[in-house]
């Protein structure tokens, strides 16, 4: 698994990292956007949507920047704190969409099963690995959290990220961006992270 700096968790810690892998699908006013960037034009960053919508997101004073860096269903072990995002499969258990390995210092982070929109059905799961099995298809994880137990395989070719950093010059257009925002009332969209894809990985949630 890439290394992060302590430095690296600052940016990512506090702000990020709870939000953007930790939102509850209860608070209606806690929206995800996804796109490319358009521009960005002091706080006011564009952004053309995965649905093809324009989206101008305010963002807020102090807001910070990360990255997520390549890693591997390998770099897995039990006792690992893992976010994964996963749909029903027919057989009635689950499969990964993407994985994301936390830092250690982040156990514990957004625990839980939740509904999740990275496709229809979908759900997010934050919790610590129990269990991980290699197959010939792929590998398992059984993976723990707070009143209940979920099984998920992981196909080949899943992808599988930590955290980086990220400078505001990687915000150029046509650079794939996940922003963890809150939508008020008006509409207007506001956000104080961004993570933005770099050196080819984008952001998989």
């Amino acid at each position: 698994m890439s290394s992060i700096s302590k430095n690296g968790f600052s940016l990512v810690a506090g702000m990020l990292i709870a939000a953007a892998i930790g939102f509850s699908a209860q608070a209606a006013d806690q929206i995800r956007v996804r796109g490319t960037v358009d521009s960005l034009d002091g706080s006011i960053l564009s952004v053309k949507t995965r649905e093809g919508t324009d989206a101008k997101i305010m963002l807020k004073d102090g807001w910070k920047i990360s990255s997520v860096a390549k890693a591997s269903v390998n770099d897995i072990k039990e006792g690992d704190f893992v976010g994964i995002a996963s749909l029903p499969t027919t057989d009635g258990g689950n499969g990964a969409l993407e994985v994301l390995i936390f830092p250690a210092a982040m156990k514990g982070t957004g625990e839980g099963s939740y509904a999740w929109d990275l496709k229809p059905n979908s759900s997010m799961t934050n919790a610590t690995v129990a269990n991980a099995v290699k197959s010939v298809d792929g590998h398992t994880l059984t993976v723990t959290y707070k009143g209940g137990e979920k099984k998920i395989a992981i196909p080949d070719g899943t992808p599988v990220v930590t955290f980086a950093t990220a400078a505001v010059a990687d915000l150029k257009s046509g650079a794939t961006v996940f922003i963890p925002s809150e939508k008020a009332a008006d509409g207007t969209i506001s956000s104080s992270r961004v993570v933005v894809g770099t050196n080819g990985v984008v952001p998989p949630m």
